[in-house]
């Protein structure tokens, strides 16, 4: 095999990540050349494909790179159910990534519920979750989310006015359910991706909602610009990008990521100390979470939103951006008024120097 200089790159940011996950060489004679079969209980390193040609060059990339170091490799596989023939492009996509020698490959479909949320979101939330109950014997599911994917991200998320968080794009690792995920190639491109697929030949498939992939002479999208109804993601990638491209006049891809890395430092910090303040500030019991106010009063109010957003999130209370600007309210200009009403029928209230969050029935009891 002939290893151009993308695949190269490629190779060198999966090692490197697998390697920052603590996967390194598990045994010394597998730096030697030839084959060797890794351990039966080895570390299962999973490769989440959609059979685009971002996952298969993943998929295949990972086979190589877990075999010279003794890792287990497989992939796992969601059809969703939401376009006609998704069966048969899950089906294809299984032997495609057996044929690269990946074992287990499991293919799990889904049901998707709106639930009150876009499909998109809902989408999202359903794969996730079956790829944690398929993956639990896994040491690390494989995301194959390009340079190209963070930059639509941080758009997205400039579009949904969502704040730091947002603008700070995706992780390259995190935790769900006790299933750590991996993001290896958010510095490797979709140009780059497509060139390794046709470096080895692996054919791939264009998932149809994500619009025609071709871009004129000029940079402007082919065809004209997407219809609403499409996901806004496929309608950042297809119509926005490009014209950013011409308007910046350079590569708003790579500045885009490097603005994410700059936040992410910044988040990441405002999330650490935010989470020492938390220790003192926020207790749970079964049906409820506790702020104390005289803890939480005397801090800036960047930590004060996230004391309080990551602690219901973590109860499982779902919240807006304006429900937690409500509660931290209740900090800072309390003078007796009422709680503050959130969903699935929880409210914030506060007697003294407590704020108690419960359901509303569990108010009675405080």
């Amino acid at each position: 095999m002939v290893y151009s200089p993308r695949l190269r790159k490629a190779i060198g940011h999966l090692n490197a990540a697998l390697a920052d996950a603590g996967f390194g060489l598990q045994d010394a004679r597998f730096a030697r050349h030839g084959e060797h079969e890794p351990n039966a209980d080895a570390p299962l390193i999973m490769v989440a494909c959609s059979g685009g040609r971002d996952s298969m060059a993943l998929a295949a990339v990972c086979a190589t790179v877990c075999a010279s170091l003794g890792l287990r490799c497989g992939a796992i596989i969601i059809d969703h159910q939401l376009q006609n023939g998704s069966a048969e492009v899950a089906a294809k996509t299984a032997r495609r990534c057996e044929a690269l020698g990946l074992d287990p490959v499991r293919v799990r479909a889904i049901e998707v519920h709106g639930n009150g949320q876009g499909l998109e979101a809902a989408a999202r939330e359903a794969r996730y979750a079956a790829i944690v109950e398929e993956c639990s014997d896994a040491a690390a599911v494989l995301l194959a989310h390009t340079k190209n994917d963070q930059a639509e991200t941080v758009l997205i998320g400039l579009l949904r006015s969502a704040g730091l968080d947002a603008i700070a794009g995706m992780e390259g690792s995190f935790s769900r359910d006790g299933v750590t995920f991996l993001r290896p190639w958010l510095d490797v491109t979709r140009e780059e991706t497509t060139g390794i697929c046709e470096d080895l030949g692996l054919e791939w498939w264009d998932d149809p909602t994500n619009g025609p992939d071709v871009i004129r002479e000029d940079g402007l999208p082919s065809n004209g610009p997407l219809p609403a109804n499409y996901p806004l993601r496929s309608r950042v990638r297809h119509d926005l990008m490009p014209y950013l491209q011409r308007f910046a006049g350079g590569d708003v891809v790579s500045r885009l990521s490097i603005g994410a890395g700059l936040a992410q430092t910044d988040r990441d910090y405002l999330n650490k100390r935010a989470q020492e303040i938390a220790e003192r500030a926020v207790t749970f019991s079964e049906d409820q979470v506790r702020f104390s106010v005289g803890v939480l009063q005397s801090q800036h109010e960047a930590i004060r939103l996230r004391v309080i957003a990551h602690a219901l999130g973590q109860a499982g209370i779902a919240c807006s951006a304006r429900h937690v600007r409500q509660i931290d309210r209740l900090i800072t200009d309390w003078h007796g008024q009422h709680g503050v009403a959130l969903p699935s029928g929880y409210s914030a209230n506060r007697q003294k120097h407590v704020i108690r969050v419960c359901q509303d029935g569990g108010h009675a009891n405080r």
